[in-house]
């Protein structure tokens, strides 16, 4: 049985390996980054730090960062992620290159509901050949769920791509 230090650290493993995956597969495409769920920063700065020419859309109810791991107001986007993903798709439409999301805590019963609640929002915005990252089981019905790249831990990341045409 693996200790929660053990899940955690897959969990972080997992997440910086499909997440450097879905950069390195989207580079060619122009559309934005969306982040659900800033937390404390980390995947934010991640993700900032490894890409360029392409704004990070952030969702976030309320901003509580470290101070280096923010986003300009301008791309932060606040409220209630079932409001303000239906809003973002009636405002751009399906542009998203990369959509990530940590949105979880520890219970998997409450992660997994609100992984079917979102599901149908999130889908629509990842643009034809966008890549989805999610630190749980997503519920899609026309993104196809990939292999996991080199370094992911089975069970603690999940890579879902929109086919591009």
């Amino acid at each position: 049985m693996s200790s929660r230090l053990d899940l955690f650290i897959d969990r972080m493993v997992s997440q910086r390996a499909c997440l450097d995956y879905a950069i390195s597969e989207t580079a060619g495409m122009g559309g934005p980054i969306y982040e659900l769920g800033l937390g404390n920063g980390r995947t934010y700065h991640h993700i900032r730090n490894r890409v360029t020419g392409r704004d990070i859309l952030v969702f976030e109810r309320a901003v509580a960062s470290h101070p280096d791991s923010t986003p300009p107001p301008e791309l932060t986007v606040l409220g209630e992620v079932t409001d303000t993903l239906p809003a973002t798709l009636a405002q751009r439409g399906a542009v998203a290159s990369l959509i990530h999301a940590d949105l979880g805590g520890h219970n998997r019963a409450k992660n997994d509901a609100f992984a079917r609640l979102i599901s149908p929002l999130v889908e629509p915005l990842l643009a034809p050949g966008g890549l989805m990252v999610s630190s749980d089981r997503m519920y899609f019905d026309a993104l196809e769920e990939l292999p996991l790249p080199t370094g992911a831990v089975p069970e603690r990341c999940f890579v879902y791509r929109r086919p591009a045409g």
